[in-house]
């Protein structure tokens, strides 16, 4: 049991802030009125003049990218999407090992934990370390203490038996965890790919997790090989009839598709910083419906960020209020719960050591997250009922240890991909 004494309780869906001791216990926790609560407890954390709230879940994200900070730039320079993809991405998920795979994991996760997210929704490619790399994942995951649910980036690009493995690893994964059925995006998946990929979704209940209309190369190719737009190819292949299906992106749409990803149950992961980062268009809203979350797309693991650059680049291209950002952070704890996946319980929270200058109250507190709050605020995670992160150091694993190891693989990769390229 954790006591937060005399919290400024901020509950993440009414926004109503309350003076409060806050007992987590046994997956939920119970309000009682300041400085009131008398029981032992296991950990006593003082939050005077400190605000408590639920935490954070990242939509999409991409741990195997992790090693790729501060690399060199590749021997070719790309000159659109599809090269960036192939001269970078493709270059360094083809270096990955199994060693890689799971300090990517971990330094992800510990990233996650400090920034507040508490629960991830990861895409994963490794096409010559498939075997096993999901379980890999989830253990780095998990011992950092953060609440998962992954895929396998299933693709044809590297060829039919790699596919096949992507495949296998899925139907292995999904036996024993919550997951989805990762796909890379339309252009690089065969009518063969898709159809047993969605036969392994409808085997184990699942979704779809999958980049569509990140580029307009995506629809070139689609329209080209097979008549059709992206969309409705996924719907074709029975996609997008899961709520639990993710489609990633959706920036180069046409209105037809629009309305049917808005009229299906479906969710769409916006992921502003990676689309200014690859220079591929403005995400809009326009009749996609109210499942839109917000994600990373590997870029980091900040979600306050990607609230923020969704509202501040949204200006132009998909304008919104303070409380409609907000609500779009907050969307991912609604496609979690609806669709029963386990992690993201009441008892997920923040300590915000958020010294305002004005008042914060239930009216304006959307727009402290908007124009306030960044990472550096948070102070103090808890994590499934656990401290995870305490005086924003990590109690979970020796970061240290991992960053010092980490920081020796991300040379090796770079070596493994500077040959690669040659």
């Amino acid at each position: 049991m954790i006591l937060l004494k005399n919290a400024n309780y901020i509950d993440f869906e009414t926004l109503e802030i309350s003076n409060a001791d806050i007992l987590v216990k046994n997956g939920t926790i119970e309000l009682f009125e300041a400085n009131t609560y008398k029981n032992e407890v296991d950990e006593i954390v003082d939050c005077t003049n400190k605000y408590v709230t639920h935490s954070f879940a990242v939509g999409h994200h991409h741990a195997y990218s992790a090693l790729a900070r501060g690399m060199g730039a590749p021997k070719k320079s790309p000159e659109n999407f599809y090269e960036i993809l192939k001269y970078i991405w493709w270059t360094l998920d083809k270096c990955l090992t199994p060693e890689m795979v799971e300090y990517s994991g971990l330094v992800t996760a510990m990233a996650c934990a400090k920034a507040g997210a508490t629960f991830a929704i990861d895409h994963h490619a490794s096409p010559f370390a498939i075997d096993g790399s999901l379980e890999i994942l989830a253990k780095t995951f998990e011992k950092v203490g953060v609440s998962h649910l992954l895929c396998y980036e299933i693709s044809d690009r590297d060829g039919a038996a790699i596919a096949q493995k992507g495949l296998d690893e899925t139907n292995s994964y999904l036996k024993n965890h919550q997951g989805l059925v990762g796909l890379h995006a339309s252009f690089t998946l065969s009518d063969k790919t898709l159809k047993e990929a969605a036969q392994i979704m409808q085997k184990h209940s699942s979704g779809v997790h999958i980049h569509v209309a990140e580029d307009k190369h995506d629809q070139d190719s689609c329209m080209e090989n097979y008549g059709t737009t992206v969309v409705e190819r996924l719907k074709d292949f029975g996609f997008l009839g899961s709520s639990k299906s993710i489609l990633v992106h959706c920036l180069h749409l046409s209105d037809k598709e629009r309305k049917m990803i808005g009229e299906s149950p479906c969710w769409v992961a916006q992921n502003t910083d990676s689309n200014l980062n690859n220079n591929v268009g403005y995400f809009s809203s326009k009749n996609l419906g109210s499942n839109i979350m917000l994600g990373t797309d590997g870029m980091h693991s900040d979600m306050i960020r990607s609230m923020q650059s969704a509202y501040f680049v949204g200006q132009n291209f998909d304008p919104m209020s303070p409380a409609q950002a907000y609500q779009r952070l907050r969307n991912a704890h609604r496609y979690i719960s609806q669709n029963g996946f386990e992690g993201d319980g009441p008892d997920n929270l923040i300590v915000l050591n958020y010294d305002s200058p004005t008042p914060v109250t239930k009216d304006n507190v959307t727009g402290h997250f908007i124009y306030g709050l960044n990472q550096s605020h948070i102070e103090h995670v808890i994590s499934n009922g656990k401290l995870i992160v305490k005086n924003r150091k990590l109690v979970t694993v020796d970061e240290e240890v991992i960053l010092k190891e980490s920081s020796k693989l991300a040379v090796k990769l770079w070596d493994k991909m500077d040959k690669n390229d040659s």
